[in-house]
C-alpha cells in the first residue's frame, strides 16, 4: 500500500470588482507544469509601490519557523526534497496583491490553509506535480499533522536536548536526595546497585515519582529510560523501593534511639551512611530494647570492651582484678567484670561474618528439621469443647473447626530440604493462629563442632592464657551459640522456607490460570484481534484455530481515504479464512465497531459470514511487557503483544 503524503501550501483568493475570470484564471496558470521538465517554484517578483491605505497592511505574513529550524536537524537529502510551500506561496500572493493593486482600492482578500494531498502511485509525481492530480482539503487540527512530511522519508523523532536532561535529572536527584535525607546520594546508589546509567536512572525515579506505570514507561517513554525493556525497568523501581523503604527505617530507628535519649551525632552520622538493611541492623542492634542487647551496652558503657579484646589478642597480661571497682555497679568484683566480657565477646562472635558462614555451612551440611505442635492452649480448648454440650455460640464452633483443619501438624517433623510449600504455609497460618508453636531443630554435632573451630582456629588466644581465661573464651561461644546464633539461624531458615513457598503458591496459580487462558473460544475458527486507536492506528493480529499467530499488522481505520485500510482487512481475512473479528473496549472502540458493522452490513468480506464481538483489554498493556510475554512473544512489539 503506498502511503499519501501531504504538503502545506497558501492560497490567496482573491475578490476583484472588474473580471475575476481572467485573474482566476491567471492564477490557475501559475500551478500548471510542463510534464517535461522538473518543477520549481517561481521565483518572487519585487512588490510595486503602493498606497498609504495598502502600507498598513503586511505585504508578507509571518512564515512560522519549521520543525526542521526548532530541531536544529537539516532536512533528509534522499527522495523528493521537501520544499517550503510558505515562500512559494508568499511570491504568489505578492505577485497576485500587486495586480490587484492595479486594479483598484477595493479589494477583498482572504486567506486560507489548505492542504494537498499527494499519491506516490499516481505518475504525475514521478515527472511533476500538477495542479489537477492535487485534491485540496482543509486541514484539520489534529495531532496527526503536526508535522510536515517528506515524501520518500520518515517523520524525524523528536530529540531532548542534553541541557534539558541533565536540568532535569539534577532536579530530581536533589528532590529524591531531599525526602530521603540520607548521606549518600540516592541516583549513584541506584545507579551501582541496578547497572544502570545515572542519568537513566534519575528519569525512571521523576517518571515513578508522577505515578507512571512501567507498561506506560516501556512504550511511551522509550527515549527517557534509553530503551530499556520492562524487566529492566521494573529492577530499577524494586531498588528504588528498597532504598526508600531503608530510608523510612532509618529514620524510624533515628526517632527511637532519640526517645530513648541515646541518639548522638556519631550514631545519627553513621545511621544515615547505611546503605542496606544489614547494615543498618547491625549499626542499630547493640541499641534495641531487650535483655541480650541491654546486656552488651552495659557492659560497653561501663568500658570492659577494651577488657575483651584482650582476651583474645594478649590474655598473659590481662587481670580482671585491675577493672574492679567496689563502688560501680558491673564492676564490684571480679565475676562481674567476668559477665561483662563474656557479654561483649559473645555478641562480637555471633556478628562476625566468617563465624556465620561457616556455622551456616555446617547447617547445610547436616540435617535441620522444622518440628511442629499444638499448643497448650488450643489443646486444652478443644478438649473443653469436646466435653460440653451443643450449647455453643457460632462462633466457637467456627473456632473449633479451625483448630480441626490443622491436625496435621500437631505432631509434624520434616527437614529443611523435603518439606513441601504447602505444608509451609499451613504451619505458618496455624502459628499466626496461635494453634501451632513451630521450632527449627538444629543437630548437636553442630554445635559441637562449631565450639570446636571457635576455640582451636577463630577465636584462639593469640598467646598464652591461663586456665580461666580459656574458660571464658569456651562460654563465651557458647552462650554466643545457644543465644544469639540458634535464633538467628531459625529465623533465617522460616524466611527463606516462606519465600519459597509463597514464590511456588504463585507459581501454581499462574499454572492453573494458564490452563483456563488456553481454551479455545471458538474452535476450528481463525479469529482477528482488534486494539482500536485513533493516533496510533488499529493494531490487529490473526490467530490460527490453534493459536498461532498467522500475521501483525497496523491499520489506520479512522483517518482519510481508509477505504484502502478496509481492501486491505478484505484481503488478509480472505487469505487466512478468517470470520471473527475481536475488538477491544479501550479507546476508539466504538469508532472501530461502527467501521466494521458498516462493511458487514454490506457485504464486503463476501463469501465470508463475518461476525465481531466486543472484549475487556483491561490488563493487556500490563501483560505485553511482562516477562511472560516476553518468553511468549520475543520478537513482538509491545504494541502488537
Amino acid at each position: 500500500m503506498s502511503r499519501r503524503a501531504r504538503t502545506t501550501v497558501n492560497v490567496n483568493y482573491v475578490d476583484l470588482d472588474s473580471d475575476e475570470d481572467s485573474q482566476i484564471g491567471q492564477i490557475s496558470n501559475r500551478y500548471q507544469v510542463d510534464n517535461e521538465e522538473e518543477w520549481t517554484p517561481p521565483e518572487p517578483k519585487p512588490l510595486p509601490s503602493v498606497s498609504a491605505a495598502s502600507k498598513k497592511r503586511p505585504s508578507k505574513p509571518k512564515v512560522p519557523k519549521s520543525e526542521d529550524a526548532k530541531r536544529g536537524t537539516k532536512p533528509p537529502k534522499a527522495g523528493l526534497k521537501r520544499q517550503k510551500p510558505e515562500s512559494n506561496a508568499n511570491a504568489q500572493a505578492g505577485d497576485v496583491q500587486s495586480r490587484s493593486t492595479q486594479a483598484g482600492p477595493s479589494i477583498r482578500t482572504k486567506e486560507e490553509r489548505m492542504s494537498l494531498a499527494v499519491s506516490k502511485s499516481e505518475p504525475g509525481v514521478q515527472e511533476g506535480l500538477s495542479f489537477a492530480g492535487l485534491t485540496a482539503k482543509k486541514e484539520e487540527e489534529d495531532d496527526d499533522d503536526d508535522e510536515n512530511f517528506t515524501f520518500d522519508e520518515p517523520p524525524l523523532k523528536k530529540q531532548k536536548t542534553g541541557c534539558r536532561s541533565a536540568r532535569q535529572s539534577k532536579q530530581s536527584q536533589l528532590v529524591v536526595k531531599g525526602e530521603l535525607n540520607m548521606n549518600w546520594d540516592p541516583i549513584e546508589v541506584l545507579s551501582t546497585l541496578s547497572c544502570v546509567e545515572r542519568w537513566v536512572c534519575a528519569n525512571v525515579v521523576t517518571l515513578l515519582r508522577e505515578e507512571n506505570t512501567v507498561p506506560f514507561m516501556v512504550r511511551y517513554r522509550k527515549d527517557m529510560i534509553n530503551h530499556m525493556d520492562a524487566d529492566a525497568v521494573r529492577d530499577v523501581q524494586l531498588v528504588y523501593e528498597e532504598l526508600c523503604g531503608l530510608a523510612k527505617k532509618t529514620q524510624s530507628v533515628i526517632t527511637t534511639l532519640k526517645k530513648d535519649g541515646v541518639l548522638t551525632t556519631e550514631l545519627e552520622k553513621s545511621l544515615r551512611s547505611c546503605r542496606s538493611a544489614d547494615e543498618l541492623d547491625h549499626v542499630y542492634t547493640p541499641y534495641k530494647k531487650g535483655c541480650k542487647v541491654t546486656k552488651v551496652r552495659k557492659a560497653k558503657a561501663l568500658g570492659l570492651e577494651a577488657a575483651a579484646a584482650a582476651l583474645i589478642e594478649a590474655p598473659h597480661m590481662l587481670d580482671f582484678r585491675t577493672w574492679v571497682k567496689p563502688e560501680t555497679d558491673g564492676l564490684s568484683s571480679v565475676e562481674e567484670v567476668s559477665t561483662g566480657v563474656l557479654h561483649i565477646l559473645a555478641y562480637t562472635i555471633a556478628k562476625d561474618p566468617e563465624t556465620l558462614t561457616y556455622v551456616k555451612t555446617l547447617c547445610e551440611n547436616d540435617d535441620v528439621s522444622l518440628h511442629s505442635s499444638v499448643t497448650r492452649t488450643a489443646l486444652k480448648e478443644k478438649e473443653e469443647k469436646s466435653k460440653s454440650s451443643d450449647k455453643k455460640p457460632a462462633s466457637q464452633k467456627n473456632k473449633k473447626q479451625d483448630v480441626d483443619k490443622f491436625h496435621l501438624y500437631f505432631d509434624f517433623t520434616s527437614t529443611v530440604r523435603r518439606v513441601q510449600p504447602h505444608q509451609t504455609l499451613a504451619i505458618n497460618r496455624g502459628e499466626s493462629l496461635k494453634i501451632l508453636t513451630v521450632k527449627v531443630n538444629i543437630p548437636e554435632r553442630v554445635k559441637q563442632n562449631f565450639m570446636r573451630w571457635c576455640i582451636n582456629n577463630r577465636w584462639k588466644p593469640k598467646t598464652y592464657a591461663r586456665e580461666e581465661h580459656q574458660a571464658l573464651i569456651k562460654d563465651s561461644v557458647e552462650d554466643s551459640y545457644k543465644r544469639l546464633i540458634v535464633p538467628f539461624l531459625s529465623r533465617t531458615y522460616r524466611t527463606n522456607l516462606t519465600k519459597a513457598a509463597e514464590k511456588e503458591s504463585v507459581a501454581m496459580f499462574v499454572r492453573n490460570l494458564r490452563q483456563r487462558l488456553l481454551v479455545c473460544p471458538v474452535r476450528g475458527c481463525a479469529m482477528m484481534g482488534v486494539d482500536p486507536g485513533f493516533r496510533h492506528g488499529c493494531k490487529l493480529a490473526i490467530l490460527s484455530p490453534t493459536g498461532q499467530i498467522l500475521h501483525t499488522d497496523v491499520v489506520y481505520l479512522h483517518g482519510f481515504r481508509n477505504d484502502r485500510e478496509a481492501e486491505k482487512l478484505r484481503q488478509l481475512m480472505l487469505k487466512y479464512n478468517c470470520s471473527r473479528v475481536v475488538i477491544g473496549n479501550g479507546t476508539a472502540c466504538r469508532e472501530t465497531e461502527a467501521f466494521f458493522a458498516d462493511l458487514i452490513a454490506k457485504h464486503y468480506f463476501h463469501p465470508l459470514d463475518v461476525s465481531y464481538c466486543i472484549t475487556n483489554e483491561a490488563g493487556a498493556s500490563i501483560y505485553s511487557v511482562s516477562p511472560e510475554a516476553v518468553k511468549e512473544m520475543p520478537d513482538l512489539d509491545p504494541n502488537l503483544r
